[in-house]
């Protein structure tokens, strides 16, 4: 994952250096000029030692500042705006948000423009900044077990249709039952055919109870009588599964709100697919305005070549990515961690 936004990050940073380079060439490696450097080290030298100055001029680093002039060298505001479009473009082109672009411009322009810029690692220093940059767009993202704090905790899963919600509902009710956390599940997709018996071959797979009602039931009653199962059978986690919906469709969006406000879930959970790039982030962006999120599933990750929705979405809702589906199997999900996505992008 991540391989497409890798090789363009790099032929971006790449070229930004390239052209530094070019601009003006590196004169610290002409023999003519490291000669008459030396023979100007020497000259000064020897002005302030007739003087009795040169452990002074030593110590203020005069000689060091001598040499940094023919090492360094320093772009404007203006010819940063020229260079910054080869990186704008290779983010742009692997689905980064604009305000994410703008962002990653900002602390870019902080940390080189007007700066010293060393020729020989101008790549690097390029590269250390984007990496300061893009860890910054993620915050300190919880373990959703920290988060689980009473009984039955509840948690609700939302998103359009096909995004995954079920399977990925399954994988963490897996990973719950791992660390010891008894689950009931909830088919509160009443709507999509065939969902319930989905959902119901997962909780065979995980041995775990499936409260449904019939097609068409009030999905908002499954939610409460799961939670109630939950409380009289002393159950840690109740996962809610909805009916994929586009937050245009009034109605929709209606009855998730009647099952969150009836169902009153302690974490409600964006599923959506990274390979959807922006349209994911503004989906997510768009249902948290409508009923509130309090974390990120991104799934299909492993086949997200582009990697903009996983730098993205954080950043744009404020919202934890809790963690990345990379299969289609109940083990298949990671938590989130961005040193690995700094790691694939090659920032590392």
């Amino acid at each position: 994952m991540f391989n497409f936004l890798k090789d363009k990050l790099k032929d971006a940073v790449d070229k930004v250096g390239e052209k530094i380079k070019k601009e003006e060439e590196p004169i610290e490696d002409t023999p003519i000029v490291k000669e008459k450097v030396k023979e100007k080290k020497e000259e000064v030298k020897k002005e302030f030692e007739k003087e009795k100055l040169h452990e002074e001029i030593e110590d203020k680093g005069f000689l060091k500042q001598i040499k940094e002039k023919v090492t360094t060298k320093k772009i404007s505001e203006e010819k940063f705006e020229d260079l910054f479009q080869d990186l704008e473009l290779a983010l742009l082109e692997n689905n980064v948000a604009v305000e994410v672009i703008d962002k990653i411009k900002s602390d870019l322009k902080n940390d080189l423009v007007d700066n010293p810029l060393s020729r020989k690692n101008i790549e690097e220093q390029i590269k250390t900044s984007l990496n300061k940059s893009i860890s910054s767009l993620f915050g300190n993202f919880p373990d959703i077990l920290d988060k689980i704090n009473k009984k039955p905790f509840v948690i609700c899963f939302v998103g359009i249709n096909g995004s995954g919600k079920t399977t990925n509902l399954a994988k963490v009710t897996n990973y719950l039952q791992k660390n010891k956390k008894s689950c009931v599940l909830a088919a509160a997709d009443t709507f999509r055919a065939a969902s319930i018996e989905q959902l119901q071959i997962h909780a065979d797979k995980l041995d775990v109870k499936l409260i449904k009602h019939t097609y068409g039931s009030d999905p908002a009653a499954v939610a409460f009588d799961a939670i109630k199962y939950a409380k009289a059978n002393d159950i840690d986690v109740v996962l809610i599964d909805t009916s994929g919906r586009l937050h245009s469709n009034e109605n929709l969006m209606a009855e998730l709100k009647k099952i969150t406000r009836v169902a009153d879930p302690d974490l409600t959970i964006f599923v959506g697919e990274a390979i959807t790039g922006n349209d994911a982030v503004e989906q997510a962006k768009t249902f948290n305005e409508q009923i509130g999120l309090d974390g990120i599933i991104l799934s299909k990750q492993d086949i997200d070549e582009k990697g903009g929705a996983a730098i993205s979405i954080s950043y744009i809702t404020k919202l934890p990515i809790l963690f990345i589906g990379v299969g289609q199997e109940l083990d298949d999900l990671e938590q989130f961690n961005k040193d690995k996505i700094l790691q694939q992008l090659g920032l590392e």
